[in-house]
Parts: structure tokens; sequence; C-alpha cells
């Protein structure tokens, strides 16, 4: 079984882009603290296609709490230089909102909460959500 389930900090906000066939795919790096090494954080590299990438480019940028779901994959290519490159990431299914309100104070990222299996695009962009209902 091949299932990964991180939280953390995003390192800087996430780069989208568009293949040339037109797919959505966005990388991110996040910062995750381990469990019982206080000190100690690793920098996890994630990539997410489609609308998942869309929904964590749009709702999340540098230094927002994320949790993601997903599969490690790892993928070997030639450089340019004609050297063999190696890179493991998680490949992210699912993202979700886990920081509170008081992360983001001024930064009105959080007035609108879809998940990430909800996300169809632009259908979020006009909603407006009463804080007083926000759960957090």
């Amino acid at each position: 079984m091949n299932k990964v389930i991180l939280m953390g900090r995003l390192t800087k906000d996430p780069e989208q882009r568009q293949t040339p066939n037109g797919t959505t795919v966005t990388r991110f790096s996040i910062a995750v603290n381990r469990r019982f090494a206080k000190d100690t954080t690793d920098f996890i590299n994630c990539v997410a296609w489609k609308k998942t990438g869309e929904f964590i480019s749009r709702y999340f940028s540098k230094g927002s709490m994320i949790a993601v779901v997903g599969s490690i994959q790892s993928r070997t290519w030639d450089g340019q230089d004609g050297k063999k490159r190696y890179a493991t990431e998680v490949n992210v299914d699912e993202a979700y909102f886990t920081g509170s309100k008081a992360d983001t104070q001024g930064d009105n990222q959080y007035s609108q909460l879809p998940n990430a299996g909800d996300f169809e695009g632009d259908e979020f962009a006009d909603l407006d959500v009463n804080e007083d209902y926000l759960p957090f």
C-alpha cells in the first residue's frame, strides 16, 4: 500500500502550469515537523493534477497550513548534462485546510471553504460566506 498523509506549511507559493495537452499541474513544497524531533523539519515536494492542483493554487500560498493525502512516486530522467536525475515526490489526491483563522489574520483566503473534491473551476468565485458561520 502506498498512502501518505502530511500536514505542514507551504514553503513558497504553489506553481501552477499547463502540460502541452492542457492538463493543469501544480507543484509545491511543504515543511513538515517531525513528530518526536521538534527541531527537525522535512521539506516534502508535492505535485497535484487537474482540479486538485487548481484548488491548491487558488486557495493556498506561502506559509499556509495544508493537509494532503496522496502517494509517493519516484521518477527518473536524463538531465541536460547527460546525467541521470531522480525525484521523489508526493502525488496529491486530496488537499484540506488545516490552519486556524488566526493564522491568516487580515487575509481573506478562508472566506471560501470548499474541499478539493468539490472544486469545479470558478464556481466559488462569487461565493459570499458570512464569517459568523465559519467553524473556526
